[in-house]
């Protein structure tokens, strides 16, 4: 449990690189974090493997600068732009009527092994959504249960084989070899979403810079992944459109004066009404535009992402099964009155926004929206509340109680800890090992700078 880990988040604005250890206290040490602006990236997309593979590196790179430690493991975030998701379904007798971790392992495979992949697909999640024991009532974790039958329903997330090969090769320039993906939407609803959310449901819509993404949970398990197309640089291009100006001054409008719920009226107390803007093609003369209308037109599109979003909760069902309600997280999350447009959208359903879970660290606060993605990879990695799961290396991940964990960093803390210092060779440090939070498949027949980091941060959002 005390490896050293490296998680990457890929994302159509940044790239994010965040080299961290597990404490004794199961908590998440930070080594060193790299903020690139992201390159040949595109609605989470790897367009231009080239240009991804150097902003992915210089991501690395920079955080590797604190750090000697040798990276025994990675993981890295995929968007839901080229996933697919279906259920299944498996059973395993269980021959001396005691369930062990072998049986979860097998009745996980078989479940996998039943369940139609497209071909083109690959899988990165296989999460159970409930187990059986015998013709009990449905169980979280049945390890330790006595009984002669072990079935499991899951929820399998699969993804386009080209996607995922562009994004290997991209890393592999970068020097990194990947050892587990995770649905990024997947990973902002562990670093979100509280116990009790969990256990009644809820739906976290993560609107980012190209996309939109949405999952729900309950219980422990994925039950619903969404995707569009459309996040909030398609605001900045409505405001660079429809005003004619350049795409950098539709940013500076957006982020300065961007608001849903201000009075921008005559009768305003601010006194400010209108704006001079820059006109595209003519930079040297300036338009006035009415900051009402510049609200009108952020309002629409940040109207129909939502109105999006809640056609397909509705037409797969999961509307209905929200019992927490739905969580608003992301970059546009910070958007003023987003919360109560949402209200009215999703009328009588629960409403927040809400950051992820702050790791106490001595290099940043991660209690920001846009974090929410690489903090979820950190949590995943860790392992602890979290149930059995096949990863997307077909291997069983093993929930981790803090108690266990703690003895095992206590065991890992007696020896020395492998160090190396980084060269000048790209691949320097980058020595992946097996995760011992994991088990193999089984053999089928058939198959330091905050202040430099967060100024980076705000040029790009």
């Amino acid at each position: 449990m005390n490896n050293t880990l490296l998680a990457i988040d890929i994302g159509s604005s940044s790239i994010t690189a965040v080299i961290a250890k597990h404490d004794l206290e199961s908590n998440i040490n930070f080594l060193g974090t790299g903020l690139q602006k992201s390159e040949g990236v595109n609605k989470g997309i790897i367009i231009n493997i080239e240009e991804a593979s150097k902003a992915i590196k210089d991501a690395i790179n920079i955080a590797k600068r604190s750090t000697t430690e040798v990276i025994e493991t990675s993981v890295v975030s995929i968007s839901g732009s080229y996933t697919k998701s279906i259920r299944s379904s498996g059973s395993v007798n269980v021959p001396n009527g005691l369930i062990t971790e072998t049986e979860i392992n097998q009745v996980m495979q078989m479940a996998l092994y039943n369940a139609t992949i497209v071909p083109e697909y690959e899988v990165v999640h296989v999460v159970p959504i409930f187990f059986k024991v015998d013709d009990s009532v449905d169980v979280d974790n049945p390890l330790n249960m006595n009984g002669s039958r072990l079935e499991v329903s899951v929820y399998i997330v699969t993804a386009k084989r080209t996607a995922l090969t562009n994004i290997k090769s991209a890393l592999k320039i970068s020097g990194v070899d990947i050892t587990r993906f995770v649905l990024d939407g997947y990973a902002s609803a562990i670093s979100i979403l509280d116990e009790q959310q969990k256990k009644f449901g809820a739906t976290v819509i993560n609107i980012g810079a190209t996309t939109t993404e949405f999952v729900t949970y309950k219980g422990n398990s994925l039950i619903f992944n969404g995707f569009i197309p459309v996040g909030s640089n398609h605001i900045t291009n409505d405001l660079s459109v429809m005003l004619h100006t350049p795409p950098a001054a539709a940013e500076k409008i957006k982020t300065e004066y961007g608001s849903l719920t201000k009075n921008y009226s005559s009768s305003n107390e601010l006194g400010v009404t209108k704006v001079k803007i820059p006109r595209i093609g003519d930079e040297e003369t300036h338009s006035e535009i009415a900051l009402d209308h510049i609200q009108t037109i952020i309002h629409a599109r940040i109207e129909e992402i939502l109105v999006l979003v809640k056609n397909k909760l509705k037409k797969s069902g999961i509307l209905d099964n929200v019992g927490s309600g739905i969580v608003i997280t992301g970059g546009m999350s910070n958007l003023e009155g987003i919360k109560a447009l949402c209200e009215k959208i999703y009328d009588g359903i629960p409403i927040a926004v809400s950051n992820p879970k702050n790791i106490e660290n001595g290099y940043m606060s991660f209690d920001d929206p846009r974090m929410s993605t690489i903090v979820g990879l950190l949590v995943y990695s860790l392992g602890i509340n979290r149930n059995y799961e096949l990863d997307s290396s077909k291997k069983l991940m093993k929930p981790v109680k803090k108690q266990q964990a703690i003895v095992e960093e206590k065991t890992i803390n007696n020896n020395s800890i492998d160090t190396k210092p980084s060269s000048n060779d790209d691949s320097a440090g980058l020595n992946l090992k097996d995760d011992p939070t994991i088990l193999t498949p089984l053999r089928k027949d058939k198959k330091k700078g905050v202040s430099k980091f967060w100024s980076k941060v705000s040029e790009w959002f």
